[in-house]
């Protein structure tokens, strides 16, 4: 489970986040959704312990920044972060000695195949294109079997293959039991895989609410979102 509580971040005297608190219980998708600037990839970042701020942020019961915390948690970042000088092949290995995997072999052939990367495996991360090092940042946040996983923008840059990929393993995932964290300003492409939803806008939760209360209300999650961002919503 993940747990965000009253999570505070400023920027001199402007709130990016201001007083957020929200669970992810085990074997759910949340997605965050919100304008740009709405404070997503704060809270993200936050999580993952990147940023300073106030609040308390814990993992299974670990804190965040705990190397506890650390073995669970898995991110993929909405700009890929690679290794200029390392090859696909390389990036996996890299990451499997960082966490002392083991055994990780057949599971790292079998991401490579999925994304489509088996004939990538060395080529250079700067010589891959976006939606290529996107979905190696992919498998490299999937090698670990992380129990939490943030994604931030996840599918922008794939392709239509990589993005029925992709929205499988977020249904395998938490039939398996993971945390998923999906924060996207694109609604149509997580239409269906969430359980619950969070938007925010201004820094602040504006939603916090279950599929089956939007369904019961006779919503759409687009109804929602507009009826709150560009309308006067109430906090739910």
């Amino acid at each position: 489970m993940l747990r965000v509580e009253h999570l505070t971040k400023k920027y001199g005297k402007i709130y990016a986040c201001n007083d957020i608190s929200f669970e992810i219980p085990e074997g759910s998708i949340t997605v965050l959704l919100g304008p740009n600037g709405a404070g997503k990839s704060t809270v993200i970042k936050s999580i993952m312990g990147f940023l300073r701020y106030d609040g308390i942020i814990t993992a299974n019961g670990y804190n965040n920044k705990s190397l506890e915390a650390k073995r669970i948690l898995g991110y993929v970042p909405e700009m890929p972060a690679l290794y200029p000088n390392l090859t696909v092949g390389e990036h996996l290995e890299f990451v499997a000695r960082a966490y002392k995997l083991k055994d990780y072999r057949e599971y790292k052939q079998e991401l490579l195949e999925r994304f489509e990367l088996s004939d990538k495996i060395k080529k250079f991360g700067d010589e891959l294109s976006k939606g290529m090092q996107q979905k190696l940042s992919i498998c490299c946040a999937l090698l670990t079997k992380p129990k939490i996983l943030l994604f931030d923008e996840p599918m922008i840059g794939l392709d239509p293959h990589a993005i029925k990929e992709l929205k499988s393993v977020f249904t395998e995932l938490a039939a398996e039991g993971a945390s998923l964290l999906i924060s996207t300003h694109m609604i149509d492409s997580i239409d269906m895989l969430w359980d619950r939803t969070i938007i925010m806008q201004n820094g602040c939760i504006c939603a916090n609410v279950a599929k089956t209360e939007i369904e019961a209300a006779g919503e759409s999650l687009e109804d929602l979102f507009f009826k709150i961002t560009e309308g006067v919503g109430e906090e739910l």
